[in-house]
């Protein structure tokens, strides 16, 4: 496997590239001997058969023949993963199908359906029709269909990436940095979550190694520099634990295993340390051959020895054990203050946790036992079937939420009768009604949690107890998207939201049509596209929709000429949109025309101010427009403002202030500064006495010689604001000044 990549590229003659594919295959049917049943070592024949000659005129990057890479690529399956024949063949013939003459029909006609369904779940698509939608959205959204049906899909296609990524040398640097991205961002954390620790840290390895390779080579250099040291120490802490396991007659293994470059690198930037300061740089690993009726108490009795011998710390202990992770790992993992007053990371696990934590699903088939079992594998693919079953969601915002939703840590949570619920990290009480029953969720009014009364939004932490308050007169609104996490919630709330817009736009439609016909002109799809247009709606349904909530009250139908039954817009455009010829430094929407905010003929517009950014005449601002709220008002800074311009692009419009000298707006600001006498009476001096600005709060804290304030000011507009901020800040004592949204001071 490895050894393909080290061949030297160009000078084998073909004699010697023979024997080297020979030899590869020799390597990958010794693998296999153990597994191979009568009848199987000749199905791996003809799909090797198959496949060498399907690309013997094709080589890779590096000058190789192809063919070695479908034999490392099944080596991986057969050896790091603990997969058989079938998928060998699968793995052998999984790129014949996209690159050679071989069909699918060829398949299927010499090893079966079985065969030939994981063989095109491997197939990358074509072409994606969508314009909008990114290739490798689609393609991963393919493979995650086939997966619910046949995990080896999954495995396999980890196999081929992991190969890739160890073969990425030849290839051009773009590329390098692409596939790099790739793996980091969707098939590392998706080896996780089926388990494969290892092949898990070897992709974010080698993925650092091509898109920080500076830092990466120098994590390497200070981990070879420091191992000599590394392994004495190791060596001491183990000595006394050895001992003592040894007299109480254990059957195990100890040693001490480094931590991964990618790991390590993380815990430097989470942290803020250097290299020099990450604690664990290692951690020791107990593995017991226990019988299966004696694991559990075999690993707590080690567990205590360790903890006999060296102080844990308790807020460090991970109990797999009694909980194992969604993805089969069981284990048991203390952190201990070790010789020197180093804490040290300590994981107890048996031969047969140790094989389910580096061979994943794979292993995890092998020990299942009694099919009554319904294993948390079967859990997590039923969950995803549910979410895939919702179709259209578009494909790069479900690549985002399946991230989101199955990809991350997941915390253990308990219903109201003690059962176990397992939902992504930073779930809210809300993902949790949903995970119950959609009825639940869209009905949900709140929470308890632990018996305290919680907000739908309030995140939950493993160990939580949740019993939900539901209320028939509860709907889901568009909020709600902004704190759930699961894709369960998101697309159950999405559908909801939809069903209640089309409701509300039938009232709408009836509203529409018989304005229409009293005008004497028909009610046809020409005619409403047209209104829509005018009306800058981007669908019918929503030009329907804010004709039934009124925020469009079609007064400007009087100015429509009538054709036979044919609509004809008037010539000047509807007065609140003025066309402007500048385009603002943010053009953010590609619209023709700006709203103004606070002009004249604004009163025409309903809108509101966002509460998650609280703008002010001359910020930089957005219109957004909400279903149901008309048009509201965002910062463009605001922390929401990415998400909303990257997934609605097309509910953004321009939007410009109007200087109103009239209308004040309430904003905040913090002050921090050397606590000294008379610094109240000097911020309120400046603020009411000079600049004439309305206080509406003032609290101020002293404590050992630091004051903080913070004060509520109306001020007219972000000129005003400016000006108070730097005068305030020319106050002797002053150290900063920050804005901050009223509603949630610092």
């Amino acid at each position: 496997m490895e050894t393909v990549a080290a061949i030297p590229k160009y000078n084998l003659s073909e004699e010697q590239e023979k024997k080297l594919i020979l030899r590869e295959y020799r390597a990958l049917l010794r693998c296999l001997k153990p597994k191979l049943k009568p009848g199987d070592k000749e199905l791996v024949r003809v799909a090797f058969e198959m496949a060498a000659d399907a690309h013997k005129t094709m080589r890779r990057k590096s000058g190789e023949p192809y063919i070695l890479h479908p034999l490392a690529v099944a080596r991986i399956c057969v050896e790091e993963i603990g997969l058989w024949v079938r998928s060998t063949i699968c793995a052998l013939l999984h790129d014949t199908v996209e690159d050679t003459d071989i069909t699918l029909d060829d398949v299927e006609r010499n090893f079966g359906s079985e065969i030939a369904r994981i063989v095109d779940g491997l197939t990358k698509i074509a072409n994606v029709i969508d314009v909008n939608a990114s290739q490798q959205a689609e393609n991963f959204k393919k493979i995650l269909l086939t997966l619910t049906d046949d995990p080896r899909v999954i495995l396999i296609k980890l196999s081929d990436r992991l190969h890739n990524m160890r073969t990425l040398e030849s290839m051009k640097r773009e590329k390098q940095l692409k596939i790099s991205s790739e793996t980091v961002y969707i098939y590392a954390p998706l080896a996780h979550r089926m388990g494969l620790y290892n092949i898990k840290t070897e992709m974010e390895d080698l993925a650092m190694k091509y898109m920080e390779p500076d830092t990466y080579k120098e994590i390497a250099r200070k981990l070879s520099e420091t191992k000599r040291e590394r392994t004495r120490y190791i060596n001491e802490f183990i000595r006394p634990l050895r001992d003592k396991m040894e007299k109480a007659e254990f059957d195990f293994d100890i040693y001490g295993r480094p931590k991964s470059i990618h790991s390590i690198w993380n815990k430097m930037k989470k942290k803020g340390v250097s290299f020099e300061e990450v604690y664990d740089l290692f951690a020791i690993r107990v593995i017991l051959n226990s019988p299966p009726e004696r694991e559990k108490e075999d690993c707590w009795k080690v567990y205590s020895m360790i903890t006999d011998e060296y102080t844990p710390s308790p807020e460090r202990l991970r109990d797999w054990l009694s909980n194992p992770k969604s993805n089969g790992y069981e284990a048991l993992h203390t952190t201990v203050m070790g010789p020197q007053g180093k804490w040290v990371e300590v994981q107890i696990r048996t031969k047969r946790m140790n094989e389910i934590a580096e061979k994943g699903l794979a292993a995890h088939w092998k020990y299942k036992e009694g099919a009554a079992d319904e294993s948390r594998f079967d859990k997590w693919f039923h969950q995803i079937r549910e979410v895939l079953a919702n179709q259209d969601t578009d494909s790069v915002d479900f690549l985002q939420d399946f991230k989101t939703s199955f990809l991350a840590e997941e915390i253990y949570v308990y219903t109201p009768k003690g059962d176990v619920k397992m939902l992504p990290v930073n779930s809210t009480a809300l993902d949790f009604a949903f995970a119950i029953h959609s009825a639940v969720g869209a009905r949900c009014i709140g929470a308890k949690v632990n018996h305290k009364l919680v907000p739908l939004s309030h995140k939950l932490r493993s160990g939580d107890q949740i019993e939900i308050i539901t209320s028939n007169k509860q709907k889901p609104s568009e909020d709600w998207l902004n704190f759930v996490v699961t894709a369960k919630a998101k697309s159950k709330i999405k559908d909801a939201l939809k069903e209640e817009k089309r409701k509300i736009a039938e009232d709408g439609k009836y509203f529409v049509q018989r304005k229409l016909e009293g005008m004497g002109a028909g009610y046809n799809p020409q005619n409403i596209e047209i209104l829509a247009d005018f009306y800058k709606q981007p669908s019918t349904l929503d030009f329907f929709y804010q004709v039934a909530t009124k925020s469009i009250d079609l007064k400007e139908l009087k100015e429509f000429h009538v054709l036979g039954d044919k609509l004809e817009a008037p010539k000047p455009q509807r007065p609140p949109i003025e066309n402007k010829s500048e385009s603002t430094n943010h053009d953010l929407a590609k619209k023709d025309a700006e709203l103004i905010i606070f002009g004249e003929s604004s009163d025409k517009i309903m809108y509101n101010l966002a509460n998650c950014c609280k703008p002010i005449p001359g910020d930089d601002v957005f219109g957004f427009v909400t279903t149901g709220k008309g048009l509201t008002i965002h910062r463009t800074n605001c922390p929401n403002a990415s998400k909303l311009l990257a997934n609605y692009g097309h509910r953004v419009v321009k939007t410009k202030w109007a200087k109103n000298k009239e209308i004040s707006f309430l904003t905040g600001l913090n002050i921090i500064g050397l606590d000294d006498v008379g610094v109240v009476n000097k911020i309120t001096n400046l603020i009411s006495g000079e600049m004439k600005i309305n206080i509406s709060a003032l609290s101020i804290e002293a404590n050992e010689g630091i004051f903080r304030g913070s004060i509520k000011v109306f001020v007219h507009d972000k000129e005003e604001l400016d000006e108070l901020v730097m005068r305030l800040k020319q106050l002797s004592g002053i150290h900063s000044i920050e804005r901050y949204d009223t509603d949630t001071p610092s």
